[in-house]
């Protein structure tokens, strides 16, 4: 039996490593175009920054370990440039010209590739991408070499992890994003975290703008911004987003959507005999159902293994599951995390949904470096599924939205996470952790003892209520909305009557730091007969809602909205 894979890396040495596992006998050959077949590609952006000081620290095998280690025929060098699905074969490019190789099965893994948008100028010899580990080289090369100022084009998950490395490696860095805020699959509230925290170690963001042309010189590149902004730069990184590598499958008539390669649940294209997995592949999303690409490692490495499990009919072999699309990245001192749908996507899919914010402490509040831990999570609107969670922080994140993510996974709703046993001790975690927290909030939600309302509903909300702030004096002085009723909770129960003349038959809508005295207030409100509600997140929400805006909403120590 002969197996040919097309593409290394995750999915396709994955691929080709459990095939091995499976028949000893089999003659299994992987086609690479690059120079290396199995690198570490989440780690090149800290080669660029010196925290991997080797390149070599990348490179996980060579086509000679591989061939001691599985006896894999692996050849670099090698670019597949088209395939007949009714002869199986594929035909390469190699270093000595044209090669055309017969197969039994086909694993398709050519992966993605950098997106190059027709700006003028792209293709000055001062830009470069972040995919393979040249380019990792090439940048770090740059770096130590003189290069001062960067721009980097895109401010995605590579194009954070590029601007965070350029930095810290001492250049001046420029992040541009056309879309409205960074970390687009990031919801508004949370980005601005980011931004903050990008701001901090001295990028300078431009968001909701995009590169018009690049101009170059002898000296440097000039980037000009489409809304006028100049920017000199010896070192662009174009980071823009990556597309599904799979022209020669497409020309062969597999079915594709989105550019990518469509697969069912065993990787199987519409092709007899042909499979695929990882960035290149088109698959439903766990939530919404979309059909789109999952250009990450984690299910790349799990398809390719699963895909040889059904190449040789493995009679229990697992199906591949729908992506949840889990990620995370570090900036500076925060990690933002992510698992499941944001509002766009829920929003495009048509599914109902609320919205829970949670302030919590990332550990016990009385054991020394305590932080908050921001979470947005969605909820199904009336059955509590869990549809989507995302936190930024300084320390934890990664724990909560991988438990998340678990629970997802194992089809919990929301009001379970209520019962998970979690890890305790002070220096990590809350008797009532983060993640059992988000149960709580939930069950309070969906029973309808916890009504909530947002910061996006603000301008409503102060034309037709009352808003009620529940804080103490003092933070109420630190920045209020306009017009609204200082009450510290504590307070509210012999107060009532005051609520009762300054709401005037209006609903009142309540709010605090994080929303738990709101909570408090809410109750006493709801049980005294008023049209009650909390504001989700309370203040902290509502300001990283707003992000620089929030200075002309809030009136602060006596001075104008």
């Amino acid at each position: 039996m002969r197996i040919v894979i097309v593409g290394g890396v995750a999915a396709g040495m994955s691929a080709a490593a459990r095939a091995r596992r499976h028949d000893e006998s089999a003659e299994i050959v992987v086609l690479e175009r690059g120079e290396e077949v199995s690198f570490a590609n989440c780690g090149l952006p800290y080669h660029v920054s010196g925290e991997i000081e080797k390149a070599s620290s990348l490179l996980l095998h060579t086509p000679a370990s591989l061939r001691a280690a599985l006896n894999l025929d692996v050849r670099t060098r090698h670019e597949v440039l088209s395939l007949d699905v009714d002869a199986r074969t594929v035909t390469a490019q190699s270093p000595r010209g044209l090669v055309t190789l017969s197969y039994d099965a086909l694993v398709l893994a050519p992966g993605a590739a950098a997106v190059r948008p027709p700006i003028p100028g792209i293709d000055s010899p001062r830009v470069h991408t972040l995919r393979t580990v040249s380019d990792a080289v090439a940048l770090r090369e740059r770096v130590t070499g003189g290069d001062r100022r960067a721009v980097v084009l895109g401010a995605g998950f590579i194009g954070l992890e590029a601007a965070e490395a350029l930095r810290a490696a001492g250049l001046e860095v420029d992040l541009i994003e056309r879309a409205d805020h960074v970390l687009p699959p990031l919801e508004q509230e949370l980005a601005t975290l980011v931004r903050g925290e990008l701001a901090g170690l001295g990028i300078r963001v431009h968001d909701a703008v995009a590169a018009a042309r690049i101009e170059a010189s002898a000296d440097a590149d000039t980037v000009h911004l489409d809304d006028g902004t100049v920017i000199d730069a010896d070192l662009v990184v174009l980071s823009v987003g990556v597309a599904p590598d799979t022209g020669f499958a497409r020309d062969a008539g597999l079915e594709t959507a989105r550019g990518a390669i469509l697969v069912d649940e065993r990787g199987r294209t519409s092709a007899p005999g042909v499979w695929a997995a990882g960035d290149a592949t088109a698959s439903p999303r766990a939530v919404t159902g979309a059909v789109a690409p999952a250009a990450l490692a984690g299910p790349a490495n799990r398809a390719g293994r699963l895909v040889a499990d059904d190449i040789f009919g493995i009679a229990d072999a697992r199906r591949i599951p729908a992506s949840f699309g889990t990620a995370i990245v570090r900036v500076g001192g925060l990690t933002a995390g992510l698992t499941g749908a944001n509002r766009a996507s829920l929003d495009a899919a048509g599914i109902a949904y609320r919205t829970l914010h949670l302030h919590p402490n990332q550990h016990a509040g009385y054991f020394p470096g305590a932080t908050a831990l921001h979470l947005v999570v969605h909820i199904g609107a009336e059955d509590g599924r869990l549809l989507g969670a995302q936190a930024v922080g300084a320390e934890g994140v990664d724990k909560r939205i991988d438990v998340i993510a678990t629970a997802m996974r194992a089809g919990f709703a929301a009001s379970d996470l209520i019962d998970l046993d979690l890890s305790y001790a002070p220096p990590y975690g809350q008797a009532k952790d983060a993640v059992n927290l988000v149960g709580m909030v939930a069950e309070n939600v969906l029973a309808g003892r916890l009504r909530l309302w947002h910061a996006a509903e603000l301008d409503d909300v102060r034309t037709e209520s009352l808003v009620l702030d529940v804080r103490s004096a003092v933070e109420f002085a630190t920045g209020h909305i306009p017009d609204s009723l200082n009450i510290p909770h504590t307070q509210l129960r012999e107060r009532l009557d005051e609520v009762r003349d300054a709401a005037d038959g209006r609903p009142v809508r309540v709010l605090c730091a994080a929303g738990v005295r709101s909570n408090i207030a809410h109750r006493v409100l709801a049980n005294s007969g008023f049209d009650s509600a909390s504001l989700s997140g309370g203040i902290q929400t509502l300001e990283h809602w707003y992000g620089a805006r929030i200075d002309r909403i809030l009136t602060r120590e006596g001075a104008p909205a």
